[in-house]
């Protein structure tokens, strides 16, 4: 029996169960503590993690005052989440959910799931046949999204989320239309084109690079800064559901997708709705880079119109 496959799934047991002890001497945080009424104990929390309690009851007053929380109080509540935000949401609130669902949908729809998981068959059919060739381009995509991970924690705060955002999905269109080109290429060519195979090859690593410089981790770093405290949590995880839910349907119709309207095809396809991501993240999503919660909160309220407010609170700084 082999047990190479079997190995290469347990081995992932192994830092998994270091995390689970792990998480067991985390402390809770104190932001959920204080929406769930617990200021006593995230006062403790933040005691613990602070170097005076004098810190610490400056950032408890300012996670008090984002949740909407008296500052005398010593209690809460994290009841009416779902309702501002599912019954009866604000503009602003809108807006953010708009932008939440939007950055995740567009996220997964650009492709990156079958790019990962489908990478040997798509060097095939390029036209890479041996074994050895598409494992090391297999793991060259690795690499590469490693490297480029590490570039984006560089530049997240010195030139914004908006501006490696969209570079990011700017890059993944032209690649994701090259690589389409490329495989339609070879998918009608009798004969190997080294060409086609060194250009899809190529355009396969330049596409990951852009995802991780962009789109790849600064989604979830803009989806925890455009919710409100109050609406954190909830909010986050619906939008990851969204993720989930577009990764899912992405990674179990693409060789289906694939075989009805060429592969080629496929990856033009996944060009065309990364370019409407790319408008729709020029159109609606607000720069977060320097601002605080309420700032961030001011942005939004107008989908189109957020630029104005951008602008003012710009200006009101610059005279500050």
């Amino acid at each position: 029996m082999k047990i190479g496959w079997r190995l290469m799934l347990g081995v992932g047991a192994i830092p998994s169960i270091f995390l689970a002890f792990a998480v067991l001497a985390m402390p809770e945080s104190p932001r959920w503590l204080v929406m769930q009424g617990r200021l006593d104990e995230a006062k403790v929390v933040l005691d613990k993690t602070l170097d005076s309690k004098e810190e610490a009851q400056l950032l408890l007053d300012d996670i008090k005052e984002a949740a909407k929380i008296p500052q005398d109080s010593t209690t809460g509540n994290g009841e009416g989440v779902w309702r501002e935000l599912l019954l009866h949401p604000t503009p602003a609130v809108k807006h953010v959910l708009i932008c939440a669902f939007g950055i995740h949908f567009f996220q997964q729809s650009s492709g990156v799931a079958a790019v990962v998981s489908y990478s040997p068959r798509i060097f095939e059919k390029a036209g890479i046949t041996s074994s050895d060739g598409k494992l090391l381009a297999t793991i060259a995509i690795g690499f590469f999204k490693t490297i480029f991970v590490l570039v984006a924690t560089l530049l997240l705060d010195k030139i914004g989320r908006r501006v490696l955002l969209l570079s990011s999905l700017g890059g993944m269109v032209v690649s994701l239309a090259t690589i389409g080109f490329s495989l339609t290429i070879a998918d009608h060519s009798e004969t190997k084109l080294t060409w086609a195979i060194v250009l899809c090859m190529t355009m396969v690593l330049a596409f990951v690079s852009f995802f991780a410089i962009g789109m790849g981790p600064i989604t979830n770093v803009y989806m925890s800064e455009i919710f409100p405290l109050r609406l954190r949590a909830q909010g986050v995880s619906m939008g990851v559901a969204v993720n989930r839910v577009v990764s899912g349907i992405i990674s179990m119709t693409f060789i289906s997708l694939y075989k009805a309207i060429t592969i080629g095809g496929a990856f033009f396809l996944f060009a065309g709705i990364a370019t409407v991501g790319w408008v729709f993240f020029y159109v609606c999503m607000p720069e977060t880079r320097g601002k605080t919660l309420e700032e961030i909160e001011c942005l939004f309220g107008k989908l189109v119109g957020w630029k104005e407010a951008s602008k003012k609170m710009n200006d009101v700084t610059i005279e500050g």
